[in-house]
């Protein structure tokens, strides 16, 4: 069994309130792969430029990530981002934005990402995640992230990907510019009727909820004294949620699979934050997130005492 994930690679430069990185290793395709690696063996496909070398694919391969299907432009300069986070980190400020090789990316699958158990399509053109998906005709479980930018100018597209998998993964914004609706729920029930099975909406600090037609569950996020740098938390709770379930083959994929996913993800997210970059989840534990899950467990349950209510 395998995870393919198609993406984007990256070089961030981030400022936060705790400091700043002025060149990292980023990108959706890198954080969902180093989260998904604990579960799975995960291929990567998406370019990256003659400046990606040895280090950058240290990291990668420290987690056992393939990346074969990392495709190298010859003569090119990998997809580059800069931003800075405000005093409460739920607001960035993009400063720059070089797509590079990137801005021309094809996905060139070989036969062993297409015939992959599990895909993620990581924010790309939404014509080439339905492409991408075609090719992944095979896996048992797709799911796919977006952005505000396609919402707008791509809408079309968007929604024939979406109609084309299983688990759509937006945050709350997008899923109200999507759909129009006023409350996340009723715009996650809006995108269910458009094909997918599952709709997970991410609310950054505050956690995230999971609408099925079987049902709703709702996680908060793992409580933290401080958060360094959130860049790519999204995508490594996606790594984690869709990880989870690629570990799990046999399981049928009903609600109760999604929600112990989401605490995964969760978990992960958690660590991902806790430094800039990949640096904290590239030395992180199989251990560490079993506690940290564990933890989460704890304390989101409760046991009820009925009283007489007046």
């Amino acid at each position: 069994m395998s995870v393919t994930v198609v993406g984007s690679i990256a070089f961030d430069a981030v400022r936060t309130p705790s400091g700043a990185r002025e060149r990292m290793l980023g990108g959706a395709a890198v954080h969902f792969s180093l989260a998904a690696s604990f579960f799975d063996e995960v291929r990567v496909v998406g370019p990256v430029g003659d400046d990606f070398g040895e280090a950058e694919y240290a990291v990668l391969h420290g987690r056992g990530v393939n990346t074969d299907d990392i495709e190298h432009v010859e003569g090119g300069t990998t997809f580059f981002w800069s931003g800075v986070y405000g005093d409460n980190l739920n607001s960035r400020e993009t400063l720059e934005t070089d797509l590079n090789v990137f801005e021309h990316f094809e996905p060139k699958l070989s036969q062993a990402s297409r015939a992959a158990d599990v895909l993620f399509l990581a924010n790309i053109v939404p014509a080439l995640q339905l492409e991408v998906r075609r090719q992944c005709d095979r896996a048992r479980f797709a799911a796919l992230d977006s952005m505000d930018l396609w919402i707008n100018i791509a809408r079309e597209d968007l929604v024939k990907a979406i109609g084309s998998v299983d688990c759509v993964i937006l945050n709350d914004e997008e899923v109200e510019l999507l759909t129009g609706r006023p409350t996340v729920v009723s715009g996650a029930r809006e995108i269910l009727a458009m094909g997918p099975s599952a709709v997970v909406v991410k609310q950054g600090k505050y956690g995230a909820g999971i609408i099925t037609h079987e049902g709703t569950f709702w996680l908060p996020a793992f409580p933290l004294e401080q958060v360094v740098d959130p860049t790519g938390a999204g995508d490594t709770f996606a790594g984690g949620f869709v990880g989870y379930i690629a570990a799990h083959p046999d399981a049928p994929i009903g609600l109760e699979l999604l929600c112990r996913a989401m605490a995964y993800g969760s978990a992960l997210a958690s660590f991902n934050v806790e430094e800039f970059g990949t640096e904290r989840v590239a030395r992180l534990t199989g251990a560490e997130i079993a506690a940290r899950v564990a933890e989460l467990q704890r304390i989101t349950a409760f046991t009820d005492a009925p009283v007489a209510l007046r």
